[in-house]
């Protein structure tokens, strides 16, 4: 996991990337992990900031490729909102993340780049993200009277409602979750989930 690339040529092109954003937002972060670069920035820059990664000529990171998110219960600023870039024109790909508290919202960049809609429509249903100026922030995986967001890391297991057909009401009810049963304990180490040894062989008595 290192914070710099290897070698002089890698080097001095994150340290320009960095120097470019920089530039405009001072308060911004770079570090080189994982093979590509990434940019730390304020929650409230988003917005501005990758729409300098687009048009400044130097970056031209002119697609975005993802949105999503990462929880961290114990922090402060619970969250991390990350944001995958490509740029075509110089074969290089960035991270942007922000960090945010669990009761605010992050700027969308619907604006930016139109396809952060869906993703960002992804993010707030399985992480209750709020994305400030979206243009329609609804659920796109789970159902609309869905209760929670599953990728929480403090979401329960079984989830918070289950959902049937009720014939007599013609219709689909939500109801607290029931488990008949207790969770299975499963052994990885065998595919028959840690059957019974056979009993011991009779002594032969002849021995």
């Amino acid at each position: 996991m290192n914070d710099s690339p290897e070698g002089g040529d890698a080097a001095r092109a994150h340290g320009a990337l960095v120097a470019a954003v920089q530039r405009e937002f001072p308060g911004a972060r770079g570090r080189f992990r994982f093979g590509d670069h990434e940019l730390l920035v304020a929650a409230a820059d988003i917005a501005r900031v990758l729409e300098h990664l687009r048009d400044e000529p130097s970056l031209r990171f002119s697609q975005l490729l993802d949105v999503c998110a990462v929880d961290y219960p114990e922090r402060p600023s619970r969250f991390d909102v990350v944001y995958h870039l490509l740029s075509i024109v110089h074969n290089r790909r960035i991270r942007v993340k922000v960090a945010v508290a669990e009761d605010c919202a992050v700027p969308s960049a619907v604006a930016v780049f139109p396809s952060a809609e869906w993703y960002e429509r992804e993010v707030w249903d399985l992480f209750g993200i709020a994305f400030e100026g979206h243009p329609d922030l609804r659920r796109i995986l789970t159902d609309y009277g869905f209760q929670g967001h599953p990728l929480r890391r403090d979401f329960p297991l079984s989830g918070k409602v289950e959902v049937r057909y009720d014939d007599g009401l013609k219709r689909v009810v939500y109801e607290p979750v029931r488990l008949p049963q207790a969770f299975r304990e499963f052994d990885f180490e065998s595919p028959w989930e840690g059957a019974a040894p056979p009993p011991p062989a009779p002594e032969d008595p002849g021995t």
